[in-house]
């Protein structure tokens, strides 16, 4: 599998994963202003948004009707597609790609929804491993409070495909914690970098930058 070794290319991959609400969006952008800032040449890419596909994946998921698997090879079709055309290229010529969620949420995902693991990250073998991969930890409370302020969450987001609960705030504490285990579980298999996802946006930005300095020596 190409994610146990470095991927070679002059340029770097930076990820970020977490549960929905866990403040990695605002963090990944606050860095990507910053790098910016100094000079540097960035690409951003994010889950679900391949030309190719992401409209197809968002027509099956208002029919409520995708089961895991379906899910699982739709997400990595989108993943496949922006490696080949959008990251792999922007690393060879270079450049910092910033990546808000990577093959790290199938496998929390996907696992969290009854997918064998094995079958799951032998789907995405083909992916390259990151130079550094950041998880936002939160916990499920926190995540249902920040999304709730905003927003419903969604049927999808929610786990009610699994039928865990009718009540859609206890479906999502429950599947969202399932996956919270999942990536718990994957942060020393994969060399998270923990970022405590309740400190202030600012102290965790601090933390952030620290790190990425260290990782892609600025």
């Amino acid at each position: 599998m190409r994610l146990n070794q470095k991927h070679g290319y002059p340029g770097k991959l930076l990820v970020v994963e977490g549960v929905d609400g866990s403040g990695k969006s605002t963090q990944l952008d606050l860095l990507r202003n910053w790098l910016e800032s100094l000079g540097h040449h960035v690409i951003f890419t994010e889950w679900n948004s391949s030309k190719l596909i992401s409209k197809t994946i968002k027509q099956a998921k208002r029919s409520n009707s995708l089961i895991p698997v379906t899910f699982s090879i739709l997400h990595a079709t989108d993943f496949a597609d922006r490696l080949e055309n959008v990251i792999i290229p922007a690393l060879k010529a270079g450049l910092i790609v910033l990546a808000d969620r990577y093959c790290f949420t199938a496998f929390a995902r996907d696992v969290a929804r009854g997918v064998d693991k094995d079958w799951v990250r032998n789907l995405y073998g083909f992916a390259i491993r990151p130079d550094g991969s950041f998880y936002f930890q939160v916990p499920v409370e926190v995540s249902l409070e920040r999304i709730a302020n905003s927003r419903l969450p969604g049927y999808y987001e929610s786990g009610m495909d699994l039928g865990i609960s009718s009540d859609p705030r206890e479906s999502y504490q429950i599947f969202q914690s399932m996956i919270i285990n999942e990536y718990d579980t994957m942060a020393n298999e994969y060399s998270f970098h923990i970022m405590p996802a309740t400190k202030p946006i600012h102290d965790q930005q601090l933390l952030f930058r620290e790190t990425v300095s260290h990782l892609i020596d600025l």
